[in-house]
This record gives C-alpha cells, sequence and structure tokens, in this order.
C-alpha cells in the first residue's frame, strides 16, 4: 500500500485512480478517500464499518479491492522506476521512451519496452555480432534483396567460413529483434490468450505412478475456458512429474500473423520468413506460453482463493452454542476415547478416558461415568469429533438416559490435531498432553467455532480446493483479512477473549493483544472502553480503530456492549437527552426510539449511513450476528461406507464447498460428492448459489465404490 511521499505521488498520478475507480465500479473521490484512510493505518473493518460517509459506503469487498490495486499499481510505478534507470545507465533513455515508459499501465507491456534494453547473457545472436554479421541481419530485416548467397559470401571472416553460417548468424540477429519487438509480442500475446491450447500427456513409465491424473493422461483443452480446478489438477500432475504440458495456439497461424506485421507485399522475404518461424518456435513461443500460463495459474488460484476465503468466512461464522457446560470427546478404538469437561467460560475442569469400544469394551463401565460427569458438572450439551470411531461413540452417547436434558452434537475435528501439536495448545495447556488439548478445542469449537479456530492456520481446517497448489503468499492474506473480517464482524468481549483472538480485532495485531491480556492479569476485568488507553502502547490510533470491535457485557456503560464508537457516545447522549431519556433507557425503550429523527443529527461528520448503524445497533446491542447451533442427526442405521446403497435418501451435513460441487458427511467417515450437476432441477454455475458450509441437507445416494472410497450423491429433487 503506498504510504508517505509515495502515497502523494500516487494520487498525483489520476489515470490510477480512474483505472481503479473503473474496476471497483466507484467514483473516483470514493478511491481517493479510502486511499488516504488506509495511508493513516485505518483498517478494512474500520472503514467499512465507521467511515462510510468519506467513502460513500462502500463494503469490506471493495474497500479491499481498492487496497489491493492500489498495491499492483504502485508495484507496476516501482517497476517503472527500475527500468527507467536501468535504461538510464546504458545512456539510451530518451524523452520519448521515457514518455512512454510512463504512460505504460500494465506490466507485460512494460517488460516488451524493456526487453531490448535488459542484460543479456550470451546468446547466438550476440555471438552473430561479434561475428560481424548485424549489417547483413539487418538487409535480412529490410527484405532489401534476394540474392542472399552472393550478399552473405561478403561477410565471410576467419569466424564465418561459409554462406550459411553467415546467413544462420545473420537470421539469429534477426529473430532476436523479432522477439523483442513490443508490436509482434503485444499482437501473439493476444492471440495466445485467445486460442491457446493446454496439452497434458503422462510422462512415459509414470502411467501406474501417475494413476489419479488418469483423465489427463492424453487431454487438451481451451486455455482460457479451462475450469479453475483443472488446470490446477493438471499443473499438480505437471509439477509431480506424471504429466508433460504444452499450451500454445496454431502454430502456423501465429507464424502467419507475425508474417502479416513484418512483411512487405512483393518484397524478398525468404531469409526473413525463416528467421521470423524461428524466432516463433526458438523464442516467441516458450516465453509467451510460460506467461500465459503463469496468467492462467494466477485466474486459478484468485478462483481457488475465493472459494477457501468463502468456505472459511462461512466456518468461521459458524452457529455457536454459546456459554453451556460441555463434555467434550475426542474418539478412538484402542487408546480410548478423551473426555474434558469444560465450563461455560471454556476452561478446562476435569478429564480422562472411556474405553466404551473395541478392543477393551468397557461400556458399562463407560456409561456410568459419562452419566456421573454430567451430573456432577452439570452438563448442558455433549461435543463428539467426527473422526476414528466418531459414529460409534454418537451411538454410544445417545443410548445413555441422562438425569436431565442433554444436547448431543458431532463437531468437525479438522485441524484439531494441528492445534493441539502447536506452541498455541502447548501455551495455553503446558501441562497436558496433545490428547487432553484436542478434546478441549473439540469442546470449544461447539461453543464458539471463531474463538477456537482462529488459534489454527486456516490451510489445516480442511475446507480449500488446491490450497497446497495456489500462492501461497495471496492465500495466507487473503484469509488473515476473512478471519480478520469475521472477528470484527462477530465483536469480542474484552474481558474473556484469548489473546489469538485479540490479534485479529482492528488495530491491535500480536504485540498489544498480549499488552491486554496482561493488562487483564494484573488489573482484573476492564469495566470501561476508556480503561483501554491505560494499556502499554496502546495510544489513540489504536483505540480509535479497536474500540467499537470490542465488547463489555457488564460494563457502567451500556453503549460498551454495542458496536456503538466511542467517538458517537456523545451523539447517542445527545439524542437521549432529547427525549428525556437515559442512555440506557433510550436502550430499552422501543418506543422512544421511533420518536428520533435522524435528520436532526445530521453535521459535518456524521451523515445518515452513521445515524441509520446507530439506530440499529442501539434496538440489539451486542447481540452476536451469528445463528444458534442446532442439533443434527444421522441416519442410525448407516455407520460405514458398507451400509450404502444406491437410491437411499440420508440425512448430511455440507462439510466443503468446491467448484465443482460439495462435499457431504453422512456418518460413513468418508464424505460424498454432490457434484454440481447434482445439486438442483436447474443450471448452478456456482454451488453457494444453493448451499452453505455445514448446512443440514438430504441426500440421495446414486452411486458407491468402497475400493475406491468414493460415494456420488445428488440433492436433485425434494431433497434438501
Amino acid at each position: 500500500m503506498p504510504t508517505g511521499s509515495n502515497y502523494r505521488n500516487f494520487l498525483m498520478n489520476s489515470t490510477y485512480l480512474t483505472l481503479i475507480a473503473q474496476s471497483v465500479g466507484v467514483q473516483e473521490w470514493q478511491v481517493e478517500h479510502t486511499l488516504q484512510l488506509l495511508s493513516g493505518g485505518a483498517t478494512i473493518p474500520f472503514i467499512s464499518r465507521y467511515r462510510k460517509e468519506a467513502t460513500g459506503g462502500l463494503d469490506e469487498v471493495q474497500v479491499a479491492e481498492v487496497k489491493h490495486l492500489a498495491a499492483r499499481y504502485d508495484e507496476l510505478d516501482a517497476r517503472k522506476n527500475a527500468i527507467l534507470k536501468s535504461i538510464e545507465e546504458q545512456g539510451k533513455l530518451t524523452a520519448g521512451l521515457k514518455a512512454t515508459i510512463d504512460a505504460c499501465l500494465h506490466l507485460p507491456a512494460l517488460e516488451d519496452i524493456y526487453l531490448p534494453y535488459r542484460p543479456k547473457r550470451r546468446t547466438r545472436a550476440s555471438v552473430a555480432k561479434e561475428k560481424g554479421l548485424e549489417p547483413l541481419a539487418e538487409m535480412i530485416r529490410q527484405q532489401q534483396t534476394g540474392h542472399w548467397e552472393t550478399v552473405a559470401g561478403k561477410f565471410l571472416n576467419e569466424a564465418v567460413t561459409c554462406v550459411e553460417d553467415a546467413l544462420a548468424g545473420a537470421r539469429d540477429i534477426v529473430a532476436e529483434q523479432i522477439n523483442e519487438n513490443a508490436q509482434v509480442r503485444d499482437a501473439l500475446r493476444r492471440f495466445f490468450r485467445r486460442d491457446a491450447v493446454l496439452y497434458s500427456k503422462v510422462v512415459k513409465g509414470k502411467e501406474a505412478e501417475g494413476v489419479k491424473y488418469k483423465n489427463y493422461y492424453d487431454y487438451h483443452e481451451s486455455l482460457r475456458r479451462i475450469p479453475s480446478h483443472r488446470l490446477l489438477a493438471v499443473l499438480r500432475g505437471h509439477h509431480e512429474g506424471a504429466l508433460s504440458i504444452k499450451a500454445h495456439p496454431g502454430e502456423a497461424q501465429a507464424i502467419a500473423l507475425i508474417e502479416k506485421l513484418l512483411l512487405r507485399p512483393g518484397a524478398p522475404a525468404g531469409q526473413l520468413q525463416l528467421a521470423i518461424a524461428d524466432a516463433y518456435k526458438r523464442l516467441l513461443c516458450p516465453s509467451l506460453e510460460t506467461e500465459i500460463l503463469h496468467e492462467q495459474k494466477e485466474r486459478a488460484d484468485a478462483e481457488a482463493i475465493n472459494v477457501f476465503a468463502e468456505n472459511l468466512r462461512q466456518l468461521l461464522l459458524s452457529p455457536p452454542l454459546g456459554q453451556k457446560r460441555v463434555l467434550a470427546i475426542d474418539p478412538g478404538y484402542r487408546t480410548g476415547c478423551k473426555v474434558v469437561c469444560l465450563d461455560a467460560q471454556g476452561n478446562l475442569v476435569h478429564n480422562e478416558t472411556i474405553y466404551p469400544h473395541a478392543p477393551q469394551n468397557e461400556r458399562v463401565a463407560s456409561m456410568k461415568k459419562i452419566t456421573s460427569l454430567v451430573d456432577v458438572y452439570k452438563i448442558e450439551a455433549i461435543a463428539i469429533g467426527n473422526g476414528t470411531a466418531g459414529r460409534e461413540t454418537e451411538h454410544f452417547i445417545q443410548r445413555i438416559a441422562f438425569p436431565h436434558k442433554v444436547l448431543v452434537f458431532v463437531v468437525s475435528e479438522d485441524g484439531a490435531s494441528v492445534y493441539s501439536a502447536s506452541p498455541v495448545a502447548r501455551e495455553e495447556f503446558p501441562q497436558y498432553d496433545v490428547t487432553v488439548r484436542g478434546a478441549v478445542s473439540i469442546g470449544r469449537r461447539l461453543m464458539d467455532p471463531l474463538a477456537e479456530l482462529v488459534k489454527i492456520d486456516p490451510k489445516s481446517i480442511g475446507v480449500g480446493q488446491y490450497q497446497h497448489d495456489v500462492d501461497q503468499a495471496r492465500l495466507k492474506e487473503r484469509l488473515d483479512a476473512v478471519v480478520e473480517s469475521c472477528v470484527n464482524r462477530v465483536g469480542v468481549n474484552l474481558n474473556t477473549a484469548s489473546k489469538h483472538l485479540l490479534t485479529y480485532v482492528s488495530g491491535l495485531g500480536t504485540q498489544l493483544a498480549q499488552h491486554i491480556v496482561d493488562y487483564r492479569r494484573e488489573h482484573g476485568s476492564f469495566r470501561s472502553r476508556e480503561q483501554l488507553k491505560q494499556v502499554k502502547r496502546l495510544g489513540e490510533k489504536a483505540f480509535e480503530q479497536c474500540a467499537g470491535f470490542l465488547r463489555i457485557p457488564d460494563a457502567g456503560d451500556p453503549l460498551d456492549n454495542s458496536a456503538v464508537h466511542p467517538e458517537r457516545y456523545a451523539l447517542v447522549e445527545r439524542m437521549a437527552r432529547d427525549l428525556g431519556q437515559s442512555v440506557a433507557g433510550l436502550l430499552a425503550n422501543g418506543e422512544a426510539r421511533k420518536q428520533i429523527v435522524l435528520q436532526n443529527y445530521v453535521d459535518d461528520t456524521v451523515g445518515l449511513p452513521t445515524l441509520s448503524d446507530i439506530m440499529e445497533e442501539l434496538s440489539r446491542p451486542g447481540r452476536d450476528p451469528r445463528v444458534p447451533a442446532k442439533v443434527f442427526e444421522f441416519s442410525p442405521d448407516v455407520f460405514s461406507i458398507d451400509d450404502l446403497r444406491p437410491g437411499m435418501v440420508l440425512p448430511g451435513i455440507v462439510t466443503n464447498l468446491t467448484n465443482f460441487g460439495v462435499f457431504v458427511d453422512v456418518g460413513v467417515k468418508h464424505d460424498g460428492l454432490v457434484h454440481i450437476s447434482q445439486l438442483a432441477d436447474r443450471f448452478v454455475s456456482s454451488p453457494a448459489e444453493v448451499v452453505k458450509l455445514h448446512q443440514h441437507v438430504k441426500v440421495k445416494v446414486l452411486e458407491v465404490d468402497p475400493a475406491r472410497e468414493r460415494i456420488n450423491l445428488s440433492m436433485k429433487g425434494e431433497l434438501s
């Protein structure tokens, strides 16, 4: 993101502002104001929530896109400066060339301009120039004569002993010039983008080893039309050595395109045609193939990252059970089921192991122990991990007659093992082993998925598509932004949030989050948001950014438990006074709030967007935007893939969304696939149109392949 003097230079380039505004679909002034806020250290959640007047109401997605595009143009400017410096050091920078570079708006075109000036290693063309063949090359390029054998004979010397060598060397020079011709490269680049075809073949001898890529052993598809998941699959096969790949349009058409640009009608062009063919095959095609594959890989990465980001958003905003006393079970066979009891705040109060399954089969003793724990710790809900022995453990728990109502939930274990062995888990539970930590994580996920999942690398949560194949830096940046967005959308209890949850609050980060935890430990619970200013190194700017997203349920000022920003407390107090109410009375009195005329409170800094947000928050202060958790039950007749039969209609939970379909857990340890064509009785362009992560659905079994552990399902008809 441009900052300081660089930022001022960036704003002076109105072309960039125009391009960003057009790309995002907003006005230039909105882009300018957004960039000013970002350069001043404002976060995306803060800008989209509390600076709507300044940006014209841009949402998080639009603010993020403005930031991303500004960074791309900033990188373009940095590259321009490096290129100008390089050419100037060579003594070849002219006013016209500088103007051309300054006006360039796309990196590939910029690199084309720079190509003739780029420092080169020793090439065939440079060797030919050393042999004195440059004048002959110029004659070929200018199509001056057709008697090349006679002309070439004049360039023979100790290094060039025959006419054939002279012509070949001259063509090498011309081929390099053609390769560096910006007009040729631009025309070919557009041709590649439009007509390139991706070809893949199995590498000889890798047929058995690469069997999972069998669909691509002899495959071709238009590169611009290939779905992102197929492209990533082919590229993965290539990376693993199973597939060889190429990407290019028709060779004859490409060469004809260059000839149309370079040949003069009626001129003798035989040698130039040979140089053109050589330039295309040896230089242009490999270069543009690499470039176009990189472009398409970027497109596929973006689509895959978008899928992952949306899945992660839905997962983090999964329904929470809330502050309930929970018994959590990490199931197992031989090693037993690890059982932990958590209080309503998620603190570990008890742990032990039971052995209800084979080989021990201590079912009666295990039932007695669970019943006792439920009674002693006043358990309100049971969370069971969905991994090994999960269904059997659920069935075992369902058969216990508890003395009071106990809700039973099956909880995804994805990433729990990663958490249990992480430094975060060791810091939280240094005296317990990984099995206890894993069970605690399962229980806490039920209580508050967001608060628990922020402790785990999002890539380990299991809701992605080819996440290991995409650009890892871009993936991390996007997923971190999603976590930040979700945390700030929900809001964070300042007095109970972990350091890891506080890290994602707008304006905080790791260091300030630790200082807040240290302050709580030393001084006790926060009694007001204003008290945050006493935290070490938490200055006015950080307070501005974070305060509105932090909640204090038992604060003296009820607004401290709302999304109303402290900078607007005086405004709310004025509203209350105008109605003869206290702030607490205004929060409790819906009829009084209806009397507020928002236009009366509009001024130079506060407009109707902010006032409307304030009124909405006053009607539901501190309310969690997530819906409550619901109990789900798998079919009692299905426990393994061997129990499945085509035609069965079963309840299931959506566990992952991809571009080609969704995966559904029907309780048999292996998720089934509902292909995108089987999601509805209508055309579906994206699975997200039909279902959401963790949605409860009904599916019909279409096909079962136990040997390959594959299950094909359908949601067509009235199933869902």
